[in-house]
């Protein structure tokens, strides 16, 4: 069991930093500041808002729910700040610096921990397998947010993948 748990926390730290990190920043090289704050409607939101929100996700259930770390977050205000606020590249530095201390903490995350329980917003009984699914699996979902909202700004192919003989072969992680 521990092989099989080690593997789902490598796939979890390479899914954060080796894949969706890569795809954000592609986008964000795509952008400009004003691009990053549009908002099509108010139910919507922001690329600016989602990055704001990936990085107070990742932090509090990794970096504080399975890593201990002090609970901080104030998860509202990700989404009350507007263009004003933030450049691109600051949003960026803030949620690599979150990715990074994530990173840490799955680095040191013993398998034999993850059906651990753990306190997540306000809930007991979150096992640290739930938290890092959980974070996994809206990373994801985000980052295919931002990816469309790019393609909606700039009308263009990220190019992420090339094809050869109909068979898709990663390149998103060039630069």
């Amino acid at each position: 069991m521990d092989e099989t748990s080690q593997a789902f926390i490598n796939q979890a730290r390479t899914l954060l930093t080796r894949n969706y990190l890569p795809r954000i920043e592609r986008c964000l090289e795509q952008l400009t500041d004003a691009d990053v704050w549009w908002c099509d409607n108010t139910e919507s939101n922001s690329i600016g808002n989602l990055l704001l929100h990936l990085a107070g996700n990742v932090r509090q259930w990794i970096v504080s729910g399975v890593g201990g770390a002090a609970d901080v977050r104030e998860r509202d205000a990700e989404f009350e700040i507007d263009a004003q606020a933030l450049p691109a590249g600051e949003l960026l530095r803030r949620l690599c610096e979150t990715l990074a201390e994530a990173d840490e903490v799955l680095a040191r995350l013993a398998p034999s921990r993850l059906l651990e329980a753990c306190r997540i917003q306000g809930r007991d009984g979150v096992t640290v397998l739930e938290a890092v699914f959980h974070v996994v699996e809206h990373f994801s979902m985000h980052t295919g947010q931002i990816i469309l909202l790019t393609k909606i700004r700039t009308g263009r192919d990220l190019a992420f993948y090339e094809f050869n003989e109909g068979v898709p072969c990663e390149k998103w992680h060039e630069k």
